[in-house]
């Protein structure tokens, strides 16, 4: 029964998560007072329009449930009323519904719970831009145009008869002048009513062009390799060419951390996803990010890297990197952060066809061991020879184990129990993933501070200033000890509570899981981490995805 109603809800994703790529919908798993609640929403691609909200109580029992959108600007003041959802015919706990989104940018829907248990509300990060032009049925396009041909036609028909055959008395017959005059009217016609054909496809093709202006168009970077000191530095670069330097120039100052970090970047050797780096590059100025590379081996790289504005607009950045071999005169990264890592793992398809080493680790399936490099692993729970479906939902389980096999409790890294990046063999399919979702922790505090602010508009603050006080901000967390760093962050975040002394919103076990639905079929690799004994350790997992079958 559980599956089945993981399978209704996620079934609803459709459209694309501008914080990933080619990864559909949002998923919230959270605690809402006394409630655990499952939210899928699927925001649509043109906006004007409709996004589809799923709430699944898992934990508790509601009597109703309802979704109001919040756009960041207008706050919660000058939000619409709430829609209610309607429970799904034969699913306790089951909620489904519609909400309007009106606003292009940051929105969020805001979920309310009224049930035995109380009254509870919870906020989840919408992005809501448009992606898509309709094209018009042929068929319908061929008979709309036949349709306007003869209205055309009986129009300047109808005009030509009103002044002539239409001023005659019964058995009239039309004279030379009144012949003449029917002609005159019906060119008249014809020309005003092309004059008013061409006015109205000019405001047409003017209206589809500026609609164009305002489709999604994600942010590009240039990455490169390179050399500070004779270390080698990853750097990213974000490219502004045709850019409106006032409205974008002022959003890049404007940036937010997310999980203490301004950019996660994620870099991946293509074609066998055999390398991977998980790193965060520091701001050097508005456009240029730097990282100490780690000791990558050659090859191209997919990267991958996310940001978060002050909106709580979340987006990734996506660019190809080639890494050579070192000069000899290059020293290992000496500003290596203990939050970023690195792995060296098996070529898909190959199953331990990899020479070991200190970085490197086997790749698993669902049903086998990873072991970390210091002599842990983790158990992905599943069938290894079972392929999994794109589209239907699945609970990503890893339960994590000590060297000597005796159950392991995680570390919080980044204010979170774990991470998981999923990646399709060919790159069009990337997620960072959390046991709480697939949003943006920075996108729910901003949102969550934007809805307790009174102000009925948004005031943006002054770039240079804010920008000013996130580098201090940042330069603070950076200098913390890390125990006092990560229950800063979880306090941040909402996931700490200082009487209970431990983690609230999630459970602090030695399973971690990870709610996802893949959407399309075909090879993927998952990179789990996790953290140990203050090390960051990242396995990795392979497994086949096939698309639904057709009847």
């Amino acid at each position: 029964m559980k599956k089945y109603l993981y399978l209704i809800l996620f079934l609803l994703q459709g459209s694309v998560s501008y914080a990933h790529v080619g990864s559909a919908g949002v998923q919230m798993q959270a605690q809402a007072g006394a409630y655990k609640v499952l939210v899928s929403v699927t925001p649509p691609d043109v906006i004007p329009g409709t996004a589809q909200v799923s709430v699944f109580i898992q934990y508790g029992e509601a009597r109703k449930v309802s979704v109001r959108p919040i756009y960041f600007y207008s706050g919660s003041k000058g939000a619409p009323t709430a829609d209610a959802l309607l429970p799904v015919a034969g699913q306790k706990g089951q909620f489904q519904g519609t909400v309007w989104l009106m606003e292009w940018g940051s929105s969020s829907a805001q979920i309310s719970i009224e049930g035995i248990q109380g009254d509870a509300e919870l906020i989840i990060p919408i992005v809501a831009v448009s992606t898509a032009e309709r094209d018009m049925p042929t068929g319908l396009g061929i008979g709309l145009s036949i349709f306007g041909l003869l209205l055309f036609l009986l129009m300047i028909t109808t005009i030509g008869a009103s002044v002539s055959d239409g001023l005659l008395k019964p058995g009239q017959a039309l004279s030379a002048a009144q012949k003449w005059k029917r002609w005159i009217n019906m060119g008249i016609a014809t020309v005003v009513c092309s004059l008013i054909l061409y006015g109205g496809s000019s405001w047409w093709d003017s209206w589809a062009a500026e609609y164009k202006q305002w489709l999604y168009k994600p942010l590009s970077a240039k990455t490169a390799v390179v050399e500070t000191d004779s270390q080698r530095v990853f750097q990213l670069k974000i490219d502004t060419t045709n850019w409106d330097g006032r409205a974008k120039g002022s959003m890049l100052s404007t940036l937010i951390p997310d999980h203490g970090k301004l950019m996660h970047t994620f870099l991946v050797r293509i074609p066998g996803l055999d390398a991977f780096a998980h790193v965060h590059p520091d701001r050097k100025d508005s456009l240029t990010f730097q990282a100490a590379l780690p000791d990558l081996p050659a090859g191209k790289y997919l990267v991958y890297s996310d940001i978060v504005q002050y909106s709580g607009f979340a987006e990734t950045i996506v660019d190809t990197l080639v890494i050579n071999l070192p000069k000899q005169s290059s020293k290992r990264a000496t500003t290596w952060s203990e939050e970023d890592s690195f792995i060296i793992t098996d070529p898909l398809d190959t199953p331990g066809k990899v020479p070991m080493g200190e970085n490197v680790v086997i790749c698993g399936k669902p049903g086998t061991k990873t072991v970390f490099k210091d002599g842990s692993y983790a158990i992905w729970e599943g069938k290894p020879d079972k392929p999994l479906e794109a589209g239907k939902p699945y609970e990503l389980n890893f339960e994590i184990y000590n060297p000597d096999n005796s159950p392991c409790f995680p570390e919080p890294y980044l204010g979170m129990l774990g991470h998981a990046v999923v990646m399709r063999s060919d790159g069009s399919v990337y997620i960072h993933l959390h046991p709480s979702g697939s949003y943006s922790m920075a996108a729910e505090q901003s949102f969550e501070s934007r809805i307790s602010d009174t102000a009925h508009v948004a005031k943006w603050p002054k770039p240079a200033v804010f920008r000013d006080s996130i580098d201090r901000h940042l330069a603070k967390l950076k200098a913390m000890p890390t125990v006092d760093r990560e229950i800063f962050l979880m306090k941040e975040m909402g996931m700490f509570n200082a009487a209970a002394g431990g983690m609230t919103g999630m459970e602090h076990g030695t399973r971690i899981t990870f709610p996802y639905s893949f959407p399309k079929g075909g090879q993927y690799r998952i990179f789990l981490q996790i953290k140990r004994n203050d090390k960051v350790l990242t396995g990795a997992f392979d497994i086949k995805v096939t698309d639904p079958v057709t009847l």
